[in-house]
This record gives structure tokens, C-alpha cells and sequence, in this order.
């Protein structure tokens, strides 16, 4: 049986803690960081686990994860 294929978009943006719990990167943090009050920017710093309900979607693009 030849070997499942990662999803290569979410492979970038989706990650694991050592508990098995799906983690991404918070969204709105990418560009045009200088008109954003420093009060938003914090807002949008470091990572978020991702809800259970979308478990399944993620090991179905990550069957290695």
C-alpha cells in the first residue's frame, strides 16, 4: 500500500503539543503591522489550539500528524 499524502498548505500551518492537541497560528498577524495598535498586535501574538470538532478535517489532511 503506497503512503498517504500530507496536505502541503496544512502542513505549514497546522502543528501538535506533545498531548496530541492541534495547535495553528492566530490569523490577522501577517502584514500592515504598523497601523494596528499594540493592544491588537499582543492580541494576535502566539499560538491557539484548535477546537475538537474540527479534529477529523485535520487528520484526514495530516494522516501523520
Amino acid at each position: 500500500m503506497p503512503k498517504m499524502k500530507s496536505h502541503q498548505a496544512a502542513k505549514k500551518r497546522i502543528g501538535s503539543t506533545g498531548s496530541g492537541k492541534v495547535i495553528r497560528v492566530n490569523a490577522w498577524r501577517g502584514h500592515h503591522l504598523e497601523i494596528k495598535s499594540s493592544r491588537r498586535t499582543r492580541r494576535y501574538a502566539g499560538k491557539s489550539t484548535m477546537d475538537a470538532t474540527h479534529a477529523k478535517q485535520v487528520k484526514r489532511l495530516l494522516p501523520y500528524l
